[in-house]
Order: C-alpha cells, then structure tokens, then sequence
C-alpha cells in the first residue's frame, strides 16, 4: 500500500499533504506500507504507482468550502480515460512538476498503474495563494488528527474494510 502526501511547502496550507506524510514517517505502520512525500512532483507519484501497490491513499489539501481544518476522505472516482485524448495524457506528464491529485490519478489509471481502492484524504485549507513557509493554525491543528485518520484508514483497507467514508 502506498500513502503519499502532495502539496507545495511554500504555498502555506497546500503543504498539509506532505506535512501529514512527514509524520507518518517516523510512525510504526504496517508491513506493506509505505509513506512517500512527493511535493509538487506528480511524475514521482506515477512512478511509485508503477511499483504495483495493492491500495493507494493520496493525501493533499482539498477545496470543498468547509470550514479550514476540516478533514475530508473519499474514495477516488476512477477517472473515464476516454474523456482525454493522447495529447492531453502527454500534457499531463510534461506539466507533472506541479499537478493536482486529478492528473495523478489520470495518468495513473493510464500507465495501468492505479489501485483499487485508491482514498483520497485532504484538509480545507485557509490559503494556498500565497508564499508561506508553514500551515495556517486550523490547518496544522489538523495534522495529528489526519494523522490518526490516515492509520485508520490503512488498517481498515489492509482488513478489507474499503477505508473511505469516515472522518
């Protein structure tokens, strides 16, 4: 299984995703698990899929206008590959230095590389925009909660439970 956390660590809030993988880093987690702080870096992502993961939980900081600090985790909606031509896909890989987790999981599905059951876990950031070397208070209080959430969450897909839909 793999967890990996995204984001821009000068972009204040967009840094929860590797912040989140950070701490888990230095946590005692399940053989098979393993934790990959790849930043902005969307190719480094692909790349790790295409060591053939049984689950996948991508963690970033995720616009769905809650309140900042709140903790969101779905399952990620495969996307329709038909939806992209061969030139949008390549698009993707030579824009990979700075992505978001929907062409991730594009190109991901794409190379044939993407798990079922791939989880989305992400915190409402306060702000993005601007360069800030650190996270917003609601969104660093976050942190150990994601924490906790994030071990749940693999040890309810390592016991087959789906991990998605709790928070």
């Amino acid at each position: 299984m793999l967890v990996a956390g995204m984001g821009n660590l000068l972009r204040g809030d967009d840094g929860f995703g590797v912040a989140v993988a950070r701490e888990l880093e230095a946590r005692d987690l399940p053989a098979g698990v393993a934790v990959a702080e790849v930043g902005i870096s969307g190719m480094s992502m692909a790349q790790e899929l295409l060591d053939g993961y049984e689950a996948f939980v991508l963690i970033d900081a995720m616009e769905r206008g809650a309140a900042p600090g709140t903790l969101h985790v779905e399952r990620a909606e495969v996307p329709d590959l038909d939806e992209y031509s061969k030139r949008e896909m390549g698009g993707f890989v030579a824009d990979m230095h700075q992505t978001d987790p929907a062409k991730v999981l594009v190109l991901g599905e794409a190379l044939g590389a993407l798990p079922e059951p791939t989880i989305l876990l992400g915190c409402e950031p306060e702000g993005t925009d601007e360069l800030e070397d650190s996270l917003s208070e609601p969104v660093a209080a976050a942190v150990p909660r994601a924490v906790e959430l994030v071990e749940r969450v693999v040890g309810e897909l390592l016991a087959g439970d789906g991990g998605a839909g709790r928070s």
